[in-house]
């Protein structure tokens, strides 16, 4: 298969993040002075790779930023949702989706979903007002409950196409055992074709096999390993013994 061909038959539903050359952009002012958001712009835009791509960072890296805004310059709400509809309140997002211009590929489905975690009760509200609405049960259910629910029923459900997935901390809602259960999730929906971008804080849910990390902090961000990431290594120090960190923090 020549080059041509591999373009043809490329499935990913974001090949490259790229910006728009008239787009406004004051390098000093929020999001641009985010070190990860001015690499973006500096490098031009950033590739992604098939499969599942992990945002890892601590708070204020620009993470749940450039997901966002990813996300929204796809089409998808950006209170969370798919494109077929999600629900709106008050406008908060970045300007950052207005920069950005996708690059998909040209078999790629266009179906995509945003999953965002502090923002999925009103989208639970909104399936809920739909004539005829099969979902009309999230409400009902825990936290985690309606993650895992989500999960099952739109996400891997196989009446939704491959496409686009974005997941903002899903962890946040989940116990242990249910982050084992995304993993397995986020295996059968690569499995299945789809593109996954997901920012996360979780050192379980980062240890899918395959994955490509991205780390985001005060250098930029850089492609690493799971091994390497801080976030696995503060964990293991933590875990191994928490009187090494309690002792700074407690009298």
């Amino acid at each position: 298969m020549n080059a041509a061909d591999d373009w043809l038959h490329d499935s990913r539903a974001i090949r490259r993040v790229s910006l728009y050359p008239d787009a406004a952009i004051d390098r000093v002012a929020w999001p641009a002075s985010i070190p990860a958001i001015d690499q973006l712009i500096g490098d031009g835009g950033i590739e992604f790779a098939p499969g599942l791509t992990f945002l890892v960072g601590e708070n204020g890296s620009g993470k749940s930023t450039l997901l966002e805004g990813i996300a929204t310059a796809y089409g998808l709400p950006p209170e969370g949702g798919s494109n077929n509809g999600g629900h709106s309140t008050r406008p908060s997002e970045s300007p950052l989706s207005e920069w950005l211009r996708i690059e998909r590929s040209p078999s790629a489905p266009r179906w995509g979903f945003f999953l965002r975690a502090e923002t999925m009760h009103g989208y639970y509200s909104y399936l809920e007002a739909l004539p005829d609405s099969p979902d009309r049960h999230l409400h009902s259910l825990s936290h985690g409950e309606s993650f895992n629910d989500l999960l099952d029923n739109k996400l891997n459900h196989p009446q939704y196409l491959a496409g686009l997935v974005c997941l903002d901390e899903p962890e946040a809602a989940l116990s242990f055992s249910s982050i084992l259960g995304w993993i397995a999730g986020l295996d059968r929906m690569v499995s299945r074709g789809t593109q996954v971008i997901c920012a996360t804080h979780s050192p379980v849910l980062a240890s899918v096999p395959g994955a490509t990390i991205l780390e985001l902090g005060e250098w930029g961000m850089r492609e690493t390993t799971w091994e390497e990431l801080e976030l696995v290594s503060h964990w293991r120090g933590y875990l191994d013994d928490p009187r090494r960190y309690l002792r700074h923090l407690l009298d």
